[in-house]
């Protein structure tokens, strides 16, 4: 059958006038659009300490006569043609203008304009993944503060194990080795809570090794939280005694945490069940 879909009506607005200026005089290199020539993709996660490598390297491959380094600086920059002109004139080219030359083959007017599009997209970034590592973890709270257990509906369980997963995910691009723990310690909370033992002490065992392999990194309130998920993951695999021996564990040091909020918090989560035996 023929198909009836009719070309789509291009209704974007036009691009504007190519703005031209000196791209190697530091006054006017800004980020307000991009060079129109023959470009490439950054490449993946752009880092300005590579960049500002690759830029030295460049210089050093141009000044050598490095055919690959010196086809770049002869495209993109501006006075490319001047600069690789001779073996002489290669000599002359400075840091600037490898910079303005990787700029540009990357589609930026400059230098400075490619730093400040790096930064602001990993700060960008960062941000997202913060918000949605707090979003995730808060929800998370509200299934095991709602009663999530083996019996919950599988949606539920199943919704619970998604979104734990991912707050730990987003938390591992943006936060520090702590969050990774808190992360692991909501996975091990979840997963004994829908009734996956192993999972739990898997998952248990890896936040207490995280808590006391970076004790200097940690709040106080992080190992004894790490003690209690180990406690509840041993008992629901059959090892109540194990489990006993964290728990005690985990409250002997809640007693000894310093802000009267934590201890509480602590305090409470302790008094949870299900204990899977433990007195």
């Amino acid at each position: 059958m023929a198909s009836t879909r009719t070309p789509a009506t291009d209704t974007s607005t036009p691009a504007p006038a190519v703005h031209e200026h000196a791209v190697d005089d530091p006054a006017t290199d800004h980020d307000h659009t991009h060079h129109a020539g023959d470009v490439v993709a950054l490449p993946g996660s752009p880092n300005l300490k590579q960049l500002a490598t690759r830029a030295k390297e460049l210089r050093r491959g141009v000044q050598r006569g490095i055919p690959d380094d010196v086809a770049v600086v002869a495209r993109h920059h501006p006075r490319g043609a001047d600069l690789t002109a001779s073996a002489e004139s290669r000599q002359q080219v400075t840091l600037r203008d490898a910079q303005v030359a990787l700029a540009r083959r990357y589609g930026f007017e400059g230098w400075q304009a490619l730093v400040q599009n790096v930064g602001r997209a990993r700060i960008e970034e960062r941000d997202m993944h913060r918000w949605f590592g707090v979003e995730f973890n808060n929800e998370v709270w509200q299934y095991l503060d709602g009663g999530l257990s083996p019996a919950s509906p599988e949606e539920d369980k199943d919704l619970a194990l998604y979104t734990v997963y991912a707050s730990a995910r987003h938390w591992h691009e943006c936060g520090t080795v702590a969050n990774t723990a808190r992360g692991e310690y909501m996975i091990s909370r979840v997963a004994t809570a829908i009734g996956l033992p192993d999972l739990a002490l898997h998952h248990a065992r890896r936040c207490l090794d995280l808590t006391q392999a970076h004790r200097d990194a940690m709040e106080d309130w992080d190992v004894p939280f790490a003690h209690e998920a180990l406690a509840r993951a041993l008992a629901a695999t059959g090892d109540v005694e194990g489990g006993r021996m964290h728990r005690e564990a985990a409250v002997r040091l809640t007693a000894a945490v310093g802000g009267e909020g934590d201890r509480e918090v602590l305090e409470g989560e302790l008094a949870k069940q299900p204990w899977f035996g433990i007195a």
